[in-house]
């Protein structure tokens, strides 16, 4: 047996590799400085740039650029007009601004279960969780792969409900045939660094509604507005004057971190064909691994993969998860848990919510690793976790009697 590193053992891979990365090119670098030595680093040309391109990427009508991904869910929860009293559904199984965005409001996140394969939202759950006090749907694309965005539309028009997607992790991924961004009534991008493209720190609001177009681009810039269609006190003064309208926030992405985006976005159908490729490899390799259980995938998502989860099948193994964990670090793979389910918090457990709103996700929490998946990732790289998975998995595996 090939000792794991952990044991004693030789590590399958001298340096670290880490869960996600940024894949920054000469292009990038010379994007942003372009725009270090114009005129604007922010409020400028090439923030309008990019609303434009990202609109006519996702094949949507408008698209609000905002300082990050938080930022955009709290902007649509503001655009939807959800308030004290209303209630809003979404999943556990996300990062914790899913919900958020609703208590920023004074609204009550409602948690549905997922699907115990795919890991998104379950659809039927949704409509258990439906009251009449439910004003919205916040799904969550989780990993990159679309949720069942037919059966959630049908349910949000069924009740009348406001369908708002947290596509953080699934710019470039469709649901067949359309791009994400331009199924929702408005869809949240996020652009952090580990994301498929990335901004720096940046996020996206894509609509088809004017209305809540109009309400994004107040939200974010303050409630200020300078369009004298929207002024209460119009003739104004001069062309400096302004009007604050709303109350809103200084969610504004800058020139600089527009032009990087800008860049990215150039070879967001490359880092998808990457992506997908080293997420076949995996699937091909840890499908045959009983002691490994893959997440499925629906057909109709075809997708631009954020993360790649193994969950471990802790039935057959001689180990809990953190000791998983901790064997791949020592072969030089660091890996992450995506994610703890937010409910589990105790800001969340203080609100009154408790273990066991959703078994499905608390129960796929406790086996799932992140492990690498980023376009820069060579052949040798992929290689190595997967070998470090088996070395781990043939190590800890339950031996008959």
């Amino acid at each position: 047996m090939n000792l794991p590193a952990i044991k004693g053992g030789t590590p399958v891979r001298d340096t670290k590799l880490f869960y996600g990365h940024q894949c920054i090119d000469e292009n990038d670098v010379k994007a942003v400085s372009e725009v270090l030595v114009s005129d604007y680093l922010t409020c400028g040309p090439k923030v309008s740039e990019l609303e434009r391109k990202i609109a006519a990427y996702c094949g949507c009508k408008y698209a609000v650029a905002v300082s990050n991904g938080t930022a955009a869910l709290h902007c649509a929860c503001i655009a939807a007009g959800l308030k004290p009293g209303d209630e809003v559904i979404t999943t556990p199984l996300t990062f914790a601004a899913s919900a958020n965005c609703v208590l920023y409001v004074g609204a009550t996140p409602v948690f549905a279960d997922v699907n115990p394969e795919t890991y998104n939202i379950d659809p039927e759950s949704i409509k258990a969780h439906i009251t009449d006090k439910t004003k919205a749907v916040i799904a969550v694309d989780f990993t990159g792969q679309c949720v069942e965005n037919e059966k959630i539309r049908a349910i949000c028009d069924e009740y009348n409900l406001i369908f708002i997607e947290d596509a953080a992790h699934a710019i470039g991924s469709s649901y067949k045939g359309k791009k994400v961004g331009s199924l929702a009534d408005m869809t949240c991008f996020s652009f952090h660094p580990v994301k498929t493209i990335t901004s720096g720190e940046g996020g996206a609001i894509t609509t088809n509604n004017e209305e809540f177009h109009k309400k994004l681009v107040l939200a974010h810039t303050h409630g200020i507005t300078h369009d004298e269609d929207l002024m209460e006190d119009a003739p104004h003064e001069g062309p400096w004057y302004y009007e604050q309208i709303s109350l809103g926030y200084n969610y504004r992405l800058t020139d600089i971190q527009s032009a990087l985006l800008l860049s990215q976005l150039e070879k967001l159908e490359l880092f998808k064909k990457k992506r997908q490729e080293i997420v076949k490899k995996y699937n091909d390799a840890f499908s045959q691994i009983p002691e490994i259980i893959v997440q499925k995938e629906i057909p109709e998502s075809d997708t631009c993969r954020h993360l790649y989860i193994i969950r471990l099948n802790l039935d057959k193994l001689k180990c809990t998860r953190r000791e998983f964990f901790d064997a791949m670090s020592a072969e030089n793979i660091q890996c992450q848990v995506h994610y703890v389910p937010t409910y589990l918090f105790p800001y969340y457990r203080h609100l009154g919510y408790k273990e066991g709103l959703c078994p499905n996700a608390e129960e796929i929490y406790k086996g799932i690793l992140s492990i690498p998946l980023y376009p820069t990732l060579s052949e040798k790289d992929t290689d190595d976790v997967i070998e470090a998975v088996k070395k781990i998995v043939d190590y800890y595996r339950f031996m008959p009697s």
